[in-house]
């Protein structure tokens, strides 16, 4: 095949697919008008393609997807143009499609189209030689949003330290299921004893009162049980507690610092290592940052996703939650997977609550997996994660 043609569609994954596997010299893009006249959008499709080492002449041309006859004109003129064509119908409005394969029909051209569910090509109109074709490519977390225009930014956490923190990561969620529902307080202390002033350099050293102010005039005693389950595994050191007077501790570097004064990492280093443990991730990250626009311009829109991991194209957005799973929190996982997976890609939340009925049903409305409190106690959410994902 020399020349691919691609049905635009709002779906990044249906625009790119194909050319990447079948690599043509050129692919022609018959989109609306406003893709036509968006010249940055068309050179993110080439940047995306330069990024994946794919070598292919993109051409983009105007057409209203939602009429068939206008579809079909350009079908034919393009068909005139470049006699070698093959259309993927993958994508695409309805009409386009109609208009697809009415061409197809009368002048011959090859057609095609990909089975998310099979995750294979199939031979539509005389195009055997994609028939029954497994779709063998991985993607990264990088390649999931620049493939929609976006990018990644730097997060909370330097993943490419993390591996060596794995030994430390079931042992800390087992002393926080433990300790979940003072942990809110613990941390709450841990952050006032280990203040450091504005501008002064940050250390490991922390030496506070036992009981010290807590939010809205309340007071927080030293959590003695937690604060010597966490010297226990490691997470901190030459912990010496005088009761009723002083607590002195040094954490054990400064990303034990970070995350014993964030509430929530312990559940997102978790999932993040379920998800490794499981195996079936070519890609996994924790504190993924996306800029929208893709150009790290600092008034873009951007979003956290706590927990990200790709298995072969698809991309898994999960959000976790020490609290319960809001709506709020639902739509905004949804729309960042819609805007940014589309059709092939899952969501995920995770809550360290019991899901409320009506959360759950809401979570079903948007096609959101839900993992609770009680699945977390099971000690089975990678077999839940791995059901979940066979399943759709």
């Amino acid at each position: 095949m020399k020349t691919l043609i691609e049905l635009y569609d709002d779906r990044p994954l249906e625009n790119v697919l194909a050319t990447e596997v079948f690599c043509p010299e050129r692919t022609v893009f018959l989109c609306p008008k406003e893709i036509v006249q968006d010249k940055r959008r068309q050179q993110k499709i080439r940047d995306y393609f330069t990024h994946r080492g794919i070598e292919t002449e993109l051409v983009f041309l105007e057409t209203s997807l939602l009429y068939a006859n206008k579809v079909k004109k350009q079908l034919q003129t393009v068909a005139e143009q470049y006699p070698d064509c093959t259309l993927d119908i993958t994508g695409g409005s309805d009409a386009a499609l109609f208009a697809g394969g009415l061409v197809c029909a009368e002048l011959g051209i090859p057609a095609f189209t990909y089975s998310r569910r099979k995750n294979r090509f199939f031979n539509i109109h005389n195009a055997p030689f994609v028939d029954q074709l497994d779709c063998t490519l991985q993607y990264n977390v990088e390649d999931c949003f620049l493939m929609a225009g976006g990018a990644v930014r730097s997060g909370r956490v330097d993943n490419s330290i993390l591996g060596r923190y794995l030994s430390l990561i079931d042992p800390f969620f087992a002393l926080y299921l433990d300790h979940r529902r003072d942990w809110k307080h613990i941390v709450g202390y841990i952050q006032r004893v280990s203040q450091t002033p504005k501008d002064a350099p940050v250390t490991l050293h922390a030496d506070g009162a036992y009981t010290v102010k807590g939010e809205h005039g309340s007071r927080i005693s030293a959590p003695e049980e937690a604060l010597r389950a966490l010297e226990e595994i490691g997470m901190l050191q030459n912990l010496t507690i005088e009761p009723g007077q002083r607590v002195v501790f040094d954490f054990a570097d400064l990303q034990v610092r970070t995350w014993l004064r964030d509430i929530g990492s312990v559940l997102e280093l978790y999932i993040y290592k379920v998800c490794l443990d499981t195996g079936i991730f070519q890609d996994v990250r924790t504190s993924v940052i996306v800029d929208w626009e893709g150009d790290f311009k600092r008034d873009n829109v951007t979003n956290e996703i706590d927990v990200m991991a790709t298995k072969g194209i698809i991309p898994v957005f999960i959000s976790c939650k020490t609290c319960d799973a809001s709506t709020e929190a639902l739509n905004e996982l949804s729309v960042l997977r819609d805007r940014f997976g589309g059709e092939i890609s899952r969501a995920v939340i995770v809550t360290a609550e019991r899901c409320r009925a009506i959360t759950r049903h809401r979570a079903s409305e948007l096609g959101i997996e839900v993992i609770d409190l009680e699945d977390l106690r099971s000690g089975n959410v990678g077999g839940h994660l791995v059901s979940f994902l066979n399943r759709t």
